[in-house]
């Protein structure tokens, strides 16, 4: 008979289960079907849990680290209301992910590194908490491969898309984001990886710390240590590397909703509207790609950004069967 998510859950919670029954309930963890019924056990096992257990796993820091997170969000929002008890529903599915790290990786025994995903679709960002603590932004129509047992240790990941990372500090156990070009190998910082498969470039902005890029796909003289402020681009038809100083914000107000856009034309413009609100935008006159655009945007809606685009460029629009259509006034 096959088990329930319950019992699943059951077994691999226990001291002595076994290194397959583990990774059977990581599995159930990452299914959208059963992710509210699996997180809704897992918090009822944290909350249930006495101040020793707690202690055990080290989740006193996290705990504060999330809720101060939690309440800066809260603070960003207009017009929402939550109940206390709901916040510390939220805080608790949000440590999840460290209560199994820290059931599964914090093993003696050496084990092949395992792999999940995440995936941000089209028209979302999402936010996800590693085990090691370490806080991801993941901008839509991005996907993200992790592990924290890598080779020699490594924390790994490996990106198609866009990501915003916040690396919680570790000396010894360095942070490695995959791209398809390079790697970049931190310890503790923030910085911003940009790396869609469709994209002519491959673009890391770093804004605290210190990074290291690193040769994977492509071939580098030697490893190019970037300092808060810069950003390194690397373009895959010329094949060559660029690294300036740049208004970092510029590049990572999405992961707060907020888009920036400087001098930008109308053709990587449409790219980014269609991944931020999921829609279709076409065109059937190449010319008005090259028109460019400054301005800012942060909450308002497809149509809103359109009447604005339509108000300042000489461009109209119309939606047909779902698709946005842009076309010369």
């Amino acid at each position: 008979m096959e088990k329930s998510p319950e019992e699943i859950l059951q077994t691999a919670l226990q001291s002595g289960a076994t290194e397959t029954e583990r990774q059977e309930m990581l599995s159930l963890f990452h299914q959208e079907n059963l992710e509210f019924r699996v997180k809704g056990k897992l918090t009822d096992v944290l909350e249930n849990s006495n101040d020793t257990e707690k202690e055990e796993l080290n989740l006193k820091d996290l705990f504060e680290r999330i809720w101060d997170r939690i309440l800066q969000k809260e603070k960003e929002k207009k017009g929402q209301t939550f109940r206390f008890n709901t916040w510390m529903k939220v805080a608790a599915a949000l440590v999840l992910g460290v209560i199994i790290g820290s059931l599964v990786f914090n093993k003696p025994e050496k084990t092949e590194p395992v792999f999940y995903t995440s995936m941000a679709p089209k028209g979302s960002v999402s936010q996800m908490i590693l085990p090691d603590s370490t806080f991801i932004c993941l901008n839509s129509g991005s996907t993200l491969k992790y592990t924290i047992n890598g080779a020699r240790g490594n924390r790994e990941v490996y990106l198609d898309g866009e990501a915003w990372f916040q690396v919680q500090k570790s000396a010894d156990k360095p942070f490695i984001v995959h791209t398809g070009f390079y790697d970049v190998q931190v310890t503790g910082t923030e910085f911003n990886v940009k790396a869609y498969a469709e994209e002519a470039e491959v673009v890391t902005t770093l804004e605290k710390g210190s990074v290291v890029v690193n040769s994977g796909n492509i071939r580098l003289k030697e490893p190019v240590t970037m300092k808060p402020g810069e950003q390194l681009a690397y373009n895959k038809e010329s094949r060559k590397i660029m690294m300036k100083p740049v208004n970092t914000q510029w590049f990572t107000s999405w992961k707060d909703n907020k888009l920036i856009f400087v001098n930008m034309n109308l053709k990587e413009l449409m790219v980014l509207l269609e991944r931020k609100y999921g829609v279709d935008i076409r065109t059937e006159d190449p010319t008005i790609l090259n028109y460019h655009y400054d301005g800012t945007f942060k909450n308002e809606t497809i149509l809103e950004v359109l009447n604005l685009l339509a108000e300042t460029l000489p461009i109209r629009y119309s939606i047909n069967n779902q698709i946005i259509e842009i076309k010369r006034k």
